[in-house]
């Protein structure tokens, strides 16, 4: 299964949301809509009454992550399970009629959504998701972003599981920030040690008088 794209739908949803800096795109039925990507026959269903639904799922699935990020497991797979339960999806063969070069279909596994609204449909996937990646490759794979105060959520794929930030952009970010931390402190360090030899110097000059 394509664990990266299916667990990407949770990513976005909880990511429309910066709760620091009090950003929420989640505002329309058209920003509902555009969560699903390409996936254009299901953000048809979409409506008004799925922005809220899918604020309140977006809640659910940040408290995953926030659950991991603080190695809280066992919290974060009862979260997951509980969405798991209220939206369940169906594991399908699916050739989308790609075919191979000797003319068969390149089959994989789908997740087949049977949802009453877009939002039971999105929680689905996202949900599904998730636990794959989990499942597979660790609750400390969900984390959630170290540069103050973005706190964006992101799952963790690189072989090492070295990932602390959402983005390139936040990482170069907590760098620079962190430098000039470093900077400052060796200056305080250097006028300090500066200060300390003028007063010993004034007290050796002292005691010589």
């Amino acid at each position: 299964m394509e664990l990266a794209y299916y667990s990407d739908y949770a990513v976005r949803l909880v990511n429309s949301e910066e709760p620091a800096r009090g950003k929420d795109t989640l505002a329309s039925v058209e920003a509902v809509r555009e969560l699903f990507g390409a996936n254009q026959s299901a953000a048809r269903r979409a409506t008004d009454a799925d922005v809220t639904r899918f604020r309140s799922v977006r809640a659910r699935l940040r408290a995953v992550f926030e659950a991991a990020d603080g190695g809280d497991e066992t919290l974060a797979v009862d979260l997951l399970n509980s969405l798991l339960l209220e939206f369940p999806v169906s594991p399908q063969i699916s050739g989308h009629d790609v075919r191979d070069d000797d003319g068969r279909p390149l089959w994989h596994m789908h997740l087949a959504d049977h949802p009453s609204n877009a939002t039971a449909g999105y929680a689905a996937i996202a949900a599904m998701g998730l636990a794959f990646h989990l499942t597979e490759y660790g609750v400390d794979r969900l984390g959630l972003c170290e540069a103050s105060p973005c706190r964006n959520a992101y799952v963790d794929t690189s072989t090492n599981r070295s990932r602390r930030y959402c983005s390139d952009r936040c990482a170069t970010r907590a760098n620079v920030a962190a430098y000039r931390a470093r900077k400052r402190l060796e200056a305080d360090r250097s006028q300090k040690t500066g200060l300390a030899a003028d007063s010993a110097q004034r007290s050796s000059a002292s005691g010589e008088r």
